[in-house]
């Protein structure tokens, strides 16, 4: 086995700023989601930003992206698939991918256009709200999966976003296919409340049979399920995935396994940033998987990461604080 985990995503490079309440409400911006704009808006929106708030920091993103890179951080063999354009933005990127560790095959296929931007604008709450140009991600295609990879890896990781576009979708569906003809086990992660909101039949797609590792929260699990009581939600789920996992913020989390509930308990911390908790969160979890722990194990180790992300500005931790809070969980 060449890879623990491969994973298929968007590829941006984060903005984040930090803003008021009044900024969204003024500019019309949803509060808490992700919502995708066009070029000259983000030219418009950045600008504004700039003006306004100065810009706090700029990252490589991505929410499979960011999973993937803990893994990578916390000692995983991971892969990620992914489009950039052959611009700035897309060298930083590249590099990006490549101090973490993460294998990609990027340099082999830059294409044309822009690299895909994420404005993260946080509150003084610590909520995330994204404002996302896709770009040349947004023709991530069956071409760009490299499947010899795919192939040889433990788990194929797929990210909820890439629904929004009809060609990634397809690619996330294929990529889905060669998985189970060569038994790779498929964990998902429905990424965000809009995506099971506005794009709730494209998910279903993906999800098809059923997956082996279903991410979501409980906003999440409401929606897609229809069902206002998250109970019935989670009864709901169990029937699409052999393991759920369920974020649930501050309170923590639950996973569901072969008719076993295990609760991990959250780790109290003053939240400064939510956004990549839950891709840090998925990217720990998996890497416990992977290594054979037990859910409850996997599961303290994720709350821990997802904390310490929460508690920092950035989707993404540095190696070595991922890998003090290992150190609490390696035999």
């Amino acid at each position: 086995m060449k890879y623990h985990v491969y994973g298929i995503g968007n590829a941006l490079v984060d903005k984040e700023f930090e803003v008021s309440e009044a900024f969204l409400a003024e500019n019309g911006i949803e509060k808490g989601l992700m919502t995708l704009i066009e070029e000259d808006q983000l030219s418009s929106l950045l600008a504004n930003l700039k003006e306004n708030f100065g810009l706090k920091k700029r990252a490589g993103g991505g929410s499979a992206a960011n999973t993937i890179v803990a893994i990578s951080q916390l000692g995983g063999k991971t892969f990620y698939a992914c489009k950039v354009a052959d611009d700035e933005t897309g060298d930083f990127y590249m590099k990006d991918l490549a101090i973490a560790g993460v294998t990609t095959k990027l340099d082999q296929i830059k294409g044309d256009g822009i690299t895909g931007k994420c404005i993260v604008m946080v509150t003084d709450d610590a909520e995330r709200t994204m404002n996302t140009y896709l770009g040349i991600t947004s023709d991530f295609s069956v071409d760009d999966l490299h499947i010899d990879d795919l192939i040889n890896s433990e788990f194929l990781y797929i990210e909820g976003y890439l629904v929004t576009s009809d060609v990634s979708r397809n690619a996330a569906l294929e990529a889905r296919k060669i998985a189970k003809q060569n038994n790779v086990k498929t964990a998902f992660t429905f990424s965000d409340p809009a995506m099971v909101t506005y794009f709730k039949d494209g998910v279903g797609e993906i999800i098809g049979d059923g997956v082996d590792v279903l991410f979501c929260n409980e906003e999440e699990a409401c929606t897609y399920t229809g069902k206002t009581d998250l109970h019935d939600a989670i009864t709901e789920l169990q029937k699409l995935t052999n393991k759920l996992v369920v974020t649930q913020g501050n309170k923590g989390a639950m996973v569901f396994s072969d008719g076993n509930k295990v609760d991990i308990e959250a780790n109290k911390v003053t939240a400064i940033d939510t956004n990549g908790a839950g891709d840090m969160f998925a990217g720990a979890f998996m890497y416990g998987l992977t290594q054979g722990m037990s859910d409850k194990d996997a599961g303290m180790l994720a709350s821990e990461s997802a904390a310490r992300t929460v508690a920092t500005f950035g989707a993404r931790l540095e190696k070595e604080v991922l890998q003090s809070v290992l150190a609490n969980y390696s035999n």
